[in-house]
């Protein structure tokens, strides 16, 4: 085969070259046609659409086209010539085709049919080859790379924290262990708890639920930074909405209070949806006529309307007055409540129509690092509800007061051995700062309509699921 420099297929349908030679290199996605001319659909995952390649069948030999089936990988050298058809303005002719890898049609599980997204899970591996799972991965990374950009060009620093952790962020205490011990042999103290003197890091470690308290520390000498990386839960939640692995985007920044962090929420939440329709029209669009056909309405509304700013207490009235309407909700409405998804829904999807972001939450239901109102009773917490989704965005101001952070971290028993660096960044120049997190995988159920968090991360991480 003649050796012509590989062009993306995503090039090659914006070309207007007609009469070039080029190569293409892909995965078969269909082949149909007549005794005399074939057409094969071909897609490298460089965009949603398909370049159409037509086969003169006198021309190739009969024991090479007989590999070209659904899944079959090629390389096709070719004219490229205009297009009769609507769908796209360009076609190839081709001139040579090669067989780089078969695809056995009896075996290849992606034939040319519906697939549940269930069985799509279970074949993890090969996903990424659908039109679908190829939509949401090329938005995955141009969030990204918008999250990247956004900071950046704010003046914020990427900073990087530990995976492997000595320390509990959300006192939640579900995490996982981090061990090179025995542990069908755990040596144990008289009182029955583990000994880890000899274990790598001589105490006991766990995988990060978050890596705020680092950026915190951060963000004290850097003045404005953000985290992104992966972040692990081992909640047994088998929800559509809960991943044991998952990314988190978390900045922080010094001289911020509460007012200021939901500006920031909002500006970059607003930031990510308009990239997501400006870089990745094709693939949204797609998403929109095969999943959702509210997609890009749902997505212009966030960035045409201002986000509510709701304090929790006028949150709740609102949801009691519901119930008094007789609107049923499975969970219990009351001052001082964690408030469920449908809560939340229902003030952003019923009530308001647009996002919300509800502040001031009764302390007892939030982390301990968040600074405590005048009240006594409710702290400068923010969580941005979504449609569809609910919380999309967790944030506070942080309590920079040594002596109140102190009592609250005796209140809740937090262990001080674990506390005292933390505590030095407010005995030694505090200031005022605030952060939020974002869950990475959130915001792309919202970008994507897709419905279940597992199917906008490749290899999803559940309870009883470490498959791949």
């Amino acid at each position: 085969m003649e050796k012509i420099r590989r062009t993306r297929i995503a090039d090659v349908l914006k070309s207007e070259s007609f009469g070039t030679k080029v190569n293409v290199r892909g995965w078969v996605r269909t082949r149909r046609g007549s005794k005399q001319v074939n057409f094969i659909a071909l897609n490298d995952g460089s965009t949603i659409n398909n370049l159409q390649i037509v086969v003169d069948i006198d021309n190739f030999d009969e024991e090479v086209l007989k590999l070209v089936t659904t899944g079959a990988c090629i390389s096709v050298n070719g004219t490229l010539v205009e297009s009769v058809g609507q769908k796209q303005k360009v076609e190839m002719h081709a001139d040579e085709i090669e067989v780089l890898g078969a695809a056995d049609p009896a075996t290849y599980p992606l034939q040319k049919k519906g697939h549940t997204m269930e069985f799509l899970r279970e074949i993890a591996h090969l996903r990424p080859r659908t039109n679908t799972f190829g939509a949401v991965f090329r938005i995955r990374h141009n969030m990204a790379i918008a999250i990247h950009k956004f900071f950046h060009d704010r003046g914020f620093y990427y900073f990087h924290t530990p995976i492997v952790t000595g320390s509990d962020c959300e006192g939640a205490g579900q995490m996982f262990q981090v061990t090179t011990m025995n542990l069908y042999d755990l040596k144990k103290d008289e009182n029955g708890s583990i000994i880890y003197d000899n274990d790598f890091f001589g105490k006991q470690a766990s995988l990060t639920v978050s890596g705020q308290l680092e950026g915190e520390l951060a963000a004290t000498a850097l003045g404005a930074i953000y985290t992104f990386g992966p972040t692990f839960r081992a909640e047994n939640s088998n929800t559509p909405r809960h991943l044991a692995e998952f990314w988190m985007i978390e900045p922080e920044v010094a001289f911020n209070e509460i007012e200021d962090n939901m500006d920031l929420a909002e500006e970059f939440i607003k930031y990510c949806v308009k990239w997501a329709l400006d870089n990745c029209r094709d693939d949204v669009q797609f998403l929109n006529d095969m999943f959702d056909k509210e997609l890009i309405t749902r997505l212009e509304g966030v960035l045409r309307d201002d986000f509510v700013r709701l304090p929790y207490t006028d949150g709740i009235k609102i949801l009691e007055e519901a119930v008094a309407k007789g609107h049923k909700f499975e969970y219990p409405v009351y001052w001082g409540v964690d408030l469920a998804s449908e809560h939340e829904r229902f003030l952003v999807e019923e009530h308001f129509k647009r996002p919300v972001i509800l502040t001031d939450y009764p302390k007892e239901i939030k982390a301990f690092y968040m600074k405590q109102n005048e009240d006594g009773k409710t702290v400068r917490a923010m969580d941005v509800l979504f449609p569809k989704i609910g919380e999309i965005i967790g944030g506070s101001e942080r309590e920079s007061d040594y002596d109140k952070l102190l009592s609250r971290i005796k209140e809740l028993d937090i262990p001080m051995k674990d506390m005292w660096w933390y505590l030095d960044t407010r005995r030694f120049g505090s200031c005022p700062h605030s952060g939020f997190g974002l869950g990475f995988e959130r915001l792309l159920l919202f970008v994507t309509g897709m419905t279940n968090i597992r199917d906008v991360i490749p290899f999803p991480r559940t309870p009883k699921n470490a498959e791949f």
